[in-house]
């Protein structure tokens, strides 16, 4: 059948294509499915709490492993540093009655003012 690795095109237009077909048709075919059969849903089924359930547990530990297990130049910044936005983002989330983005933007904050404070 020939070689069907991503190096066995060489034309300049491949890596768009590539990206195109491995990255954003496989994701968004199940957007588009969910955006399809979603009025067919009861909010209430015990099934959409599951999976509402799994999808946040998912986003939990894929911040937690950003948190606890960081790469490139997250990595670099102390592990207190990065347990304490995460810890003030959330305190200010709730105290500001559940806004999600200015706890984002004060963990953010945080993340980027003390180790520039920090040199």
């Amino acid at each position: 059948m020939g070689d069907l690795s991503f190096h066995a095109i060489t034309a300049a237009w491949w890596p768009y294509v590539f990206i195109l077909l491995a990255g954003w048709l496989p994701t968004d075919m199940w957007r588009y499915l969910g955006v399809l059969s979603a009025s067919r849903l009861d909010e209430t089924s015990p099934y959409v709490a599951l999976t509402r359930t799994i999808a946040t547990g998912m986003v939990a530990a894929v911040i937690g492993r950003l948190v606890l297990y960081p790469s490139g130049s997250l990595a670099e910044i102390p592990d207190a540093v990065r347990i304490g936005a995460l810890a003030a983002g959330f305190a200010v989330y709730l105290m500001a009655g559940r806004r999600v983005l200015v706890g984002i933007l004060v963990a953010e904050a945080i993340l980027i003012g003390v180790p520039l404070a920090m040199g």
